[in-house]
């Protein structure tokens, strides 16, 4: 793969919100597999390169420099892929001549001091490189006495432990000495030549399933020394390394400009979804603006809308609009909303002289100075009290305990159980038919609403189960008086979010 080819193939997965991380990291699988530069037949094999590893390995060990250590090898009885021409399979172990954590120094924290020899924790190891400005120092003494775990140039250094496992990071060439605490493995290739690209091979996800799944440790994951050891790796011909590195890093930098100017067009897209919902959403727009305003937003649905919180925000701009009278036109021929009043205020007054609910102390339109914005005109202020009876659930004696629910009867609905506009049985809550009986309020019906007071505030939905209910002392049941506007009044309720 090369740059014009990423680019090529970049916009089918160029909206998905984690587009050039999943890009990245398919980089890198492809490299460590062999599929991101082509094969030379007259280059040196692999098998060479790690002749010279053992050869060096043995010159180590004969000068006392490592200690001699088992053969290492690979995990899995089957190799994890077939390799191209010129390469061999081997382990961390084997190409290292020195793998393993470091330690904490004698006193913890108490030894870290301003200056001295650098003490690196797992803080200090990035992907991309090895930052220094909260590192901590020991004095040399404590150095000394850490001398198994000094860090050299070159040296590459892998969290093994906790919520950054997996990061790994390229000691400079010019660095000085340090040690690392028992968090952080050092892994020492044998050779130089080979840590660039044993670097991308940690990070490509092929090594990092590795790491993840070989952790152990109760609540705190680590990586053991024999299990790194034992990883296999795919060793390609020096040469190719070499080329493999280039590509990569020629590709992770047009990632990097990629992820820049996704960033702008990202914030560009912000912008303008923001202006573009706002003219939709003033309290009074520009009549002679506002229709061209409405098809922009709709003709450019699709790239102002690409994350949850913009869907959001729009649907609460339909409702709004909805509520407004600003979503549909108006007929003129249809029948004015004052006649529904005059309809649902007779049906009240049959509700009343039945008793089955009480007359409100104050039951009137809306006076014309509390209008809240202007509506078309053939609608009609009125007061929520004209449209629904409004129910609490009963605090008083009756009201069930916790102790008191049973595992079936009739449902006793919390905030909890209003989901998506709807009474979710999942996990329901049951009382007895006689505690029912007992309840002064709060009793529900098929088709009341229900809205949320406390706690969860806005959180709203329909009864529709075949049967009684009842609510919970912090929500509130809007009974409409008019069924067939239940659909409508319903999505007033949407607005009250």
């Amino acid at each position: 793969m090369n740059g014009q080819q990423l680019l090529t193939h970049f916009d089918r997965i160029a909206d998905a919100p984690d587009a050039i991380p999943r890009l990245r990291r398919f980089i890198l699988d492809l490299a460590v597999r062999g599929k991101l530069v082509p094969q030379d037949p007259n280059e040196e094999p692999a098998s060479e390169l790690l002749k010279r590893i053992v050869a060096e390995k043995a010159r180590l060990m004969k000068a006392g420099e490592i200690r001699k250590a088992k053969p290492h090898l690979p995990t899995l009885p089957d190799a994890p892929f077939n390799l191209p021409l010129g390469w061999i399979w081997s382990t961390v172990g084997e190409i290292c001549s020195k793998t393993g954590s470091g330690s904490t120094p004698r006193g913890g924290k108490n030894t870290y001091q301003q200056q001295g020899v650098a003490f690196l924790r797992s803080q200090n190891v990035y992907d991309d490189e090895l930052r220094l400005h909260d590192v901590a120092h020991i004095d040399a003494t404590t150095h000394a006495r850490m001398s198994s775990t000094t860090v050299q140039p070159a040296d590459l250094l892998l969290n093994i432990t906790g919520g950054s496992m997996g990061r790994c990071c390229r000691v400079p060439n010019d660095f000085d000495k340090a040690n690392v605490s028992q968090h952080v493995a050092i892994i020492r290739i044998a050779i130089n030549g080979l840590q660039d690209f044993v670097h991308r091979l940690i990070l490509s996800p092929y090594f990092q399933s590795f790491i993840f799944d070989e952790q152990t440790g109760a609540g705190r994951g680590g990586l053991p020394k024999y299990k790194l050891d034992r990883i296999p790796v795919a060793l390609p011909p020096l040469v190719e390394q070499h080329r493999i590195v280039a590509n990569v890093d020629e590709l992770m930098e047009l990632c990097d400009q990629l992820e820049a100017a996704r960033a702008e067009r990202e914030a560009t897209r912000d912008r303008l979804a923001t202006a573009s919902l706002a003219r939709l959403n003033a309290p009074d727009p520009d009549p002679a603006t506002f229709r061209h305003d409405v098809a922009f937003a709709l003709n450019n649905l699709t790239p102002l809308t690409t994350r949850p919180d913009q869907i959001k925000a729009l649907r609460q701009i339909i409702l709004n609009l909805a509520v407004r009278g600003k979503l549909v036109p108006q007929d003129p021929n249809d029948e004015p909303a004052s006649e529904l009043l005059r309809t649902i205020s007779a049906t009240r007054e049959e509700i009343f002289k039945t008793g089955k609910a009480k007359r409100p102390k104050k039951l009137s339109p809306i006076l014309a100075s509390e209008n809240l914005y202007d509506i078309p005109t053939s609608w009609s202020w009125v007061q929520a009290n004209v449209l629904w009876d409004f129910e609490n659930g009963d605090r008083g004696k009756n009201y069930p305990s916790r102790d008191q629910l049973v595992e079936d009867g009739i449902p006793f609905v919390n905030a909890g159980h209003l989901v998506d506009g709807r009474v979710s049985m999942s996990q329901m809550n049951f009382i007895t038919p006689e505690r029912y009986q007992r309840l002064k309020g709060g009793k529900l019906r098929k088709g009341d609403q229900i809205y949320c007071l406390r706690g969860s505030i806005g959180k709203h939905a329909i009864f529709n189960y075949e049967g009684e209910g009842a609510i919970a002392s912090s929500l509130v049941i809007l009974r409409p008086i008019e069924q067939q506007s239940v659909p409508y009044l319903f999505i007033g309720n949407y607005n009250l979010d």
